[in-house]
């Protein structure tokens, strides 16, 4: 950044409601504030977008922030375009959400308190469009809603907090073009960081009733993943499995709906939330325990994908399981891990269909059905019956994913989308949600039945007419079989037809 660049830290109640930046570099001599601002949003701005979902959030981190008695509570960082000193129009180029959600806030605590705190910058006139009309005033009624239902007192502090206690990092500019070059590298940040990270944030922040030794250890546990994997087992499997599992479609995860991967807190005191803790803190006390050692007993798995994440502590050795699991599921190694080992399907995969869009998705649909059938049925130590009911169920679970790479020529996430929620055209043949057979079924011998009885055969006569039936029961030299509908055939889901006259 260059030398126009003023850096500082400012109140919430000072910037909204006495119009001054509290401390910045600009004097070096001490740490000067900045008067009589005026906030601007600039034509080039994006709409309000945030949602009652967001603003409720944010409230309920202060008052979580307040009722912990939180020093210094800061809500994020916010970046200002001023051309010259003598003017005092500062334009917003970042942080706009937040700050009209403070000043909507700060305008519902003033109405219910009747006080007589004047925001200047809620008479900016925003476009008019749809976001704008409807959240500027859906969110203000959500406060008033919330606040209503606070008693005086506590309103009264919370208003001290949010005006004294919150605070924002400030980034002033008089160049625009470094102020979007500081826009864009926090946005960068930001991305790169999504999801996993902000993930780890957030249940750090419900840790702290931990040493600082066993914090130290459980985040040193996190960082020696491999972060691009652990970026993509929340946002390629295990997001998607939530929502596959109840039948939805699962587009991407973002900050919209992470909230799944937040779970129960300590506090949670609802019967469904303790019912959950107390299944996790009888699993964890067992597996800690002398009592699997002495009675030989084996151990109990605390996690299931379909239940809610317990927030802290569990939540980061909730990553750490799947992302073993996960790693086990793509390792074909022969003397690595307890399931996939040298199989003959993932072979062939592997070397022929691993590149290419439509072979990336169909092998993801493949792998995140393994991951949740081995979350239901396979204890962490399976023994021999349990890796033959595995085995079996990996033969028809590849039948099941690559039946839509067989009966498309272009696989995108579309079709996938459509395969798995059963929404493909009617001829598609074995187009149906497995991940929700898998979390219904009670026993893998129930799971297998559904399987035999819902899969089908392809009709060889249509794959051949798409070029795609050449060289089927060919091997190469490392004895791997180059079509993979080769295991169509041998696992009899070959439906042979006459061709055409």
């Amino acid at each position: 950044m260059g030398n126009n660049l003023i850096l500082g830290i400012t109140k919430i109640g000072d910037l909204l409601v006495n119009n001054k930046i509290s401390k910045t570099n600009a004097d070096k001599a001490d740490k000067k504030e900045i008067t009589n601002i005026s906030l601007k949003i600039p034509d080039y701005q994006r709409p309000y977008k945030w949602t009652a979902k967001n603003a409720n959030q944010l409230l309920d981190d202060i008052i979580e922030a307040m009722d912990e008695n939180t020093e210094v509570y800061r809500v994020g960082t916010l970046i200002l375009h001023n051309k010259n000193n003598e003017n005092k129009d500062y334009d917003i180029v970042d942080g706009q959400q937040r700050v009209i959600t403070f000043a909507l806030l700060l305008k519902a605590l003033k109405n219910s308190e009747n006080n007589q705190d004047n925001i200047s910058f809620l008479s900016e006139e925003l476009a008019d469009n749809d976001y704008n009309l409807h959240n500027v005033l859906n969110n203000f009624r959500t406060f008033e809603r919330r606040l209503n239902n606070i008693e005086k007192e506590k309103k009264d502090n919370l208003k001290t907090f949010i005006k004294e206690r919150c605070e924002l990092v400030v980034v002033i500019t008089s160049d625009l073009s470094e102020a979007f070059q500081f826009f864009d590298s926090q946005n960068a940040r930001g991305k790169a960081l999504y999801p996993h990270d902000l993930l780890k944030a957030y249940h750090l922040r419900e840790m702290q009733d931990l040493s600082a030794e066993e914090t130290e250890k459980i985040v040193k546990t996190w960082e020696d993943c491999d972060q691009k994997e652990l970026s993509n087992l929340f946002k390629e499997y295990l997001y998607r499995l939530k929502e596959w599992i109840k039948g939805n479609r699962s587009d991407e995860l973002t900050e919209k709906n992470i909230d799944m991967f937040k779970g129960i807190t300590a506090k949670d005191k609802h019967p469904y939330a303790q019912f959950y803790k107390g299944a996790f803190a009888y699993a964890d006390n067992l597996n800690n325990s002398s009592v699997p050692f002495v009675t030989g007993g084996k151990l109990l798995k605390p996690f299931q994908i379909d239940a809610p994440v317990i927030a802290g502590k569990p939540f980061f050795e909730y990553a750490k399981h799947y992302f073993d699991i996960l790693a086990d599921i793509k390792d074909n190694d022969k003397y690595s891990g307890y399931f996939i080992n040298n199989n003959e399907i993932v072979k062939t995969l592997d070397k022929y269909y691993s590149y290419g869009t439509g072979n990336r998705i169909t092998r993801l649909l493949l792998d995140t059905a393994i991951l949740l059938y081995v979350d239901r049925f396979c204890p962490l130590v399976p023994d021999k019956t349990d890796l033959n009911f595995f085995e079996e169920f990996v033969k028809f679970a590849f039948i099941w994913a690559y039946s839509m790479r067989a009966q498309y020529t272009n696989v995108g996430w579309v079709v996938a989308q459509n395969f798995v929620t059963e929404t493909s055209k009617k001829d598609l043949r074995n187009s149906f949600n497995i991940y929700r057979m898998i979390a219904d079924s009670d026993s893998p011998n129930v799971l297998l039945s559904k399987l035999s009885d819902t899969l089908v055969p392809l009709e060889s006569i249509k794959a051949d007419q798409k070029g795609i039936n050449k060289d089927k029961d060919e091997e190469d030299e490392d004895k791997i079989f180059i079509n993979y509908l080769h295991f169509f055939k041998a696992y009899k889901f070959w439906e042979i037809k006459d061709e055409p006259k």
